[in-house]
């Protein structure tokens, strides 16, 4: 995957994301931990939501590393990061 589409990709879990955020009116990252930990939900008809919320989250965790990854793989410390913008734009 190219820089633009792991980006793209980031952008559309961080919609997801948003959307299970306003729902229930928590962060994700203070929602996942609790999630993790195996606690189950209050409610039997948030189980579906909270596995998907979980997965989107995971993928949303791992495009991140990636992005990253990706970056420093292309851009190392001795090349400027402007060269990446200059062609993006």
């Amino acid at each position: 995957m190219s820089l633009q589409e792991i980006l793209a990709d980031i952008h559309a879990l961080e919609e997801d994301i948003l959307h299970f955020e306003r729902l229930y009116g928590v962060r994700s990252d203070a929602w996942y931990s609790v999630y993790a930990s195996g606690e189950e939900p209050a409610d039997d008809t948030w189980t579906l939501d909270f596995a998907e919320w979980a997965s989107v989250y995971r993928t949303w965790l791992e495009r991140q590393a990636h992005y990253r990854t990706e970056l420093q793989r292309l851009y190392p410390r001795s090349v400027s990061l402007y060269q990446h913008i200059r062609k993006a734009v």
